[in-house]
């Protein structure tokens, strides 16, 4: 339902309420109670003697609080404290309120009187239990059971009750409309952002978002913690409406947004948060692969030939994952050689197959425990309760992005550089003349570096920066993941080491632009499949990225076979039209064309720490209705090391950072 609908409703509440009756009861004209707005005015004057309340209820989402506040508030003035009254007053006061006619005003709760507490006690807890379930009562029991209620004073229950109602409505309105904590769960950012990073998104920069579901839970997201249900309703919509604000998105600027190949999400409360994977699209195509490779016998192939491989260098023995990757990647090419065009050329068959188990079945595959699970079905999200992410825009509508070996160009032109931004590298013939353990201990202390692995469960290690691959005497082979000056330090101190950009698969921009014009072979079909935008006939990557333009609200782009996979979200999905495809021609909503209008504009979002991040390589473009905010600074950060104690996980330096 259109929240357009109950703000109608609120219009006519008063009438069918017909408070004109009741008016003058209580010391006002009729005629109040006749006047758009002003009747909510004297209404909540009457009730609580707080007239001014009646603005929060241009709120959405607040709207409906407010709603129950002023008819409970109405219904006591009048003596009405019971606790079916108090039911009927939250969810259908029109019976009660047509009574309120023959019914007079009396005088407000005599707190010295048991009497008169007694009538309205379950009342109170109701109303207390409705703000906060279960919670709200543990805080008041607490509270309650150190300062015991006093003759003459209100109830605990009933100072609670108000005070965490209004606590709630407070908050509500300032983290959806003003400023909203934010944590940092991943590595994307590092090392401009840290996990453990809790900081503050500015909703005021961009202009704040009306929520698109506003009935929901209190200061959650989209998931009620512990339960593990979700937290809001859709009985009221909105359609996408954005506040004015101080400015628009900028190219730099480090923004949070709503992830947008979030729409629907696979939902298993065992896990984190309730959720198997945000990226259901992504798990959609992984889940095609497995059950293709499944079906010829990779992992026995994949055992056979790592087998083969330690048999003929047992040294490896000590670098299982090394072994692992090689034999991966032999058993993955030599199937795709014979049987790669079954995969490819039936793409959707094998799609719809991992559908029916992920959506039917409920299964799916747990790569942490290696074996297939039983989760709790699909579920969709509705675009403001998407999963936040954060990532720094590089690209603004109408810029043209293109990545080549690593290096992002915007409009042709290297693309700035944040200070603290990761690029990955090889390192060859670096100089150790010391054991691994004091290694690792120089590059910590002398450059702030913490490897991937550590021995003996070393305190750091969390982070990687680096990776050790070989280590030959007094040289080392390493891969890094350097901000410039660190790069720029460790040059200057180890002038023998030779720093080269990492670029996957060694496919450099030139020979990527060949294989678009010549075709793909099977295997680079099934690579192309993991990035934006997942079609067999793009070849994207991390390090290398085919030139494209951003798209701006009420532009036109002519669709053509082989750009439409960049455009086939937007028009679905993001703009909600349909698409059908047939024969090379474009049929949206129910008419044949060859051009698309955008109906928004759009964005391209990546991590700073380029290598370990899933960003818009992945998902492609980010609309503006996703834009949630600017994150702009850093209040609190702690280590995310369980060892370490309150005080010593604290990062002093990082409080109150502005990010930039």
């Amino acid at each position: 339902m259109n929240v357009l609908y109950f703000y109608l409703f609120l219009f006519v509440h008063p009438y069918l309420a017909m408070w004109w009756t009741s008016f003058e009861k209580a010391g006002r004209k009729s005629w109040e109670a006749l006047i758009p707005g002003y009747n909510y005015y004297v209404a909540f004057k009457i009730g609580i003697n707080k007239p001014w309340w009646s603005l929060l209820m241009i709120f959405p989402g607040i709207h409906i609080w407010m709603w129950a506040v002023v008819n409970v508030s109405y219904i006591r003035k009048f003596g009405r404290y019971s606790w079916q009254d108090t039911l009927q007053g939250i969810f259908f006061p029109y019976l009660l309120m047509a009574k309120l006619k023959d019914s007079e005003v009396i005088a407000p709760t005599n707190w010295a009187n048991p009497k008169d507490v007694e009538t309205r006690r379950i009342g109170d807890h109701i109303v207390l239990f409705l703000a906060v379930p279960f919670l709200g009562h543990v805080v008041a029991f607490i509270f309650g059971f150190f300062s015991k209620d006093k003759t003459g004073q209100k109830s605990t229950y009933k100072e609670w009750g108000d005070t965490i109602l209004f606590a709630l409505i407070a908050a509500s309105i300032i983290r959806t409309y003003v400023f909203e904590p934010f944590q940092i769960p991943t590595g994307s950012m590092e090392k401009t952002l840290l996990v453990g990073d809790f900081l503050f998104v500015n909703k005021l920069a961009y202009g704040s978002k009306v929520p698109v579901t506003p009935v929901s839970f209190p200061l959650v997201h989209n998931n009620i913690p512990f339960i593990n249900v979700k937290s809001y309703s859709d009985i009221e919509t909105i359609n996408y409406t954005r506040m004015p604000g101080l400015g628009k998105v900028k190219r730099n600027d480090v923004v949070v947004f709503n992830y947008p190949s979030g729409d629907t999400a696979v939902f298993d409360p065992r896990m984190p948060y309730g959720l198997m994977g945000h990226d259901y699209h992504g798990i959609l195509i992984d889940e095609s692969e497995r059950m293709f490779f499944q079906k010829y016998g990779r992992d026995a192939f994949m055992r056979s030939i790592a087998d083969s491989i330690v048999t003929s260098n047992p040294a490896l023995r000590n670098t299982p994952n090394q072994v692992y990757e090689i034999a991966y990647k032999n058993a993955t090419s030599r199937i795709m050689a014979s049987k790669g065009s079954e995969f490819i050329d039936h793409l959707d068959f094998w799609k719809a197959k991992a559908r029916k188990m992920l959506a039917v079945d409920k299964l799916a595959m747990d790569h942490r425990e290696g074996r297939i699970i039983k989760h709790f079905g699909l579920i969709y999200r509705p675009v403001d309760k998407r999963e936040n992410y954060i990532k720094r825009c590089v690209g603004i509508p109408g810029d043209k992005l293109e990545i080549i070996n690593s290096i992002l160009y915007i409009n042709g032109s290297k693309a700035f550089i944040a200070e603290n931004q990761n690029l990955q590298y090889k390192v060859s013939n670096f100089q150790n003349t010391g054991s691994s353990s004091s290694f690792i201990n120089m590059m910590y202390e002398q450059y702030g570096l913490e490897p991937t692995d550590t021995p003996n469960n070393d305190v750091r290690g969390w982070r990687g920066d680096y990776s050790i691959l070989s280590d030959n005497g007094n040289t080392l082979e390493l891969e890094m993941n350097l901000t410039l000056s660190e790069l720029r330090k460790l040059k200057h101190d180890f002038p023998n080491a030779k720093f080269a950009l990492n670029v996957p698969n060694k496919k450099d921009f030139k020979s990527r632009l060949q294989a678009h014009k010549t075709g793909f072979n099977m295997v680079e079909k099934l690579e192309n499949l993991r990035y934006f935008p997942r079609d067999v006939n793009h070849g994207n990557s991390v390090a290398n990225f085919e030139k494209i333009t951003i798209p701006v609200k009420g532009s036109v782009v002519t669709l053509t076979t082989k750009n439409i996979a960049l455009y086939r979200r937007i028009i679905t999905a993001y703009e909600g039209h349909t698409l059908v495809e047939k024969n090379g021609k474009f049929i949206i909503d129910g008419k044949a064309t060859t051009t698309y209008k955008f109906d928004m504009n759009y964005y391209w979002l990546m991590g700073d720490n380029r290598y370990n991040s899933a960003d818009s390589r992945f998902w492609g473009f980010v609309p503006e209705d996703h834009i949630v905010g600017k994150a702009s600074v850093v209040w609190l950060s702690k280590s995310p090391l369980s060892n370490l104690n309150f005080f010593t996980n604290i990062r002093y330096d990082r409080i109150l950072k502005f990010i930039k």
